[in-house]
């Protein structure tokens, strides 16, 4: 299924900004190059432009790359802007960014049940 993500092992958030003109090619640069990541593996990758309102996501499914896009119709994604980094996410986390809290929860339970419910 397109976009199917259930069998994802890890979710990279890329921090800072990304030129959202990029296409698959030009994301698969950034993780390889720019992070010395295997845009092949079994994860998720995450980038954001500049204006915080909209996402791109990278996945190699086995068959080719699936590019997923979602764009805010209303506030913006809060998005770590610190430092350009890769930082891993939970599966908890990246519900959280997409539905546009901060991944860093203060009081949040942390640890988790090991439920991979996707």
């Amino acid at each position: 299924m397109l976009g199917d993500l259930s069998r994802v092992s890890k979710i990279y958030l890329v921090t800072g900004r990304t030129d959202m003109r990029k296409s698959i090619d030009g994301l698969m640069s950034v993780i390889r190059d720019t992070y010395d990541m295997d845009p092949f593996a079994n994860a998720l990758f995450l980038f954001c432009g500049r204006k915080s309102d909209r996402i791109k996501a990278l996945h190699f499914d086995q068959t080719g790359f699936v590019i997923l896009y979602k764009r805010l119709d209303n506030g913006r994604f809060q998005w770590p802007r610190n430092a350009s980094e890769v930082r891993a996410l939970t599966r908890q986390q990246y519900r959280w960014l997409l539905e546009g809290l901060s991944i860093e929860q203060p009081n949040a339970i942390h640890g988790g049940s090991g439920r991979k419910d996707f």
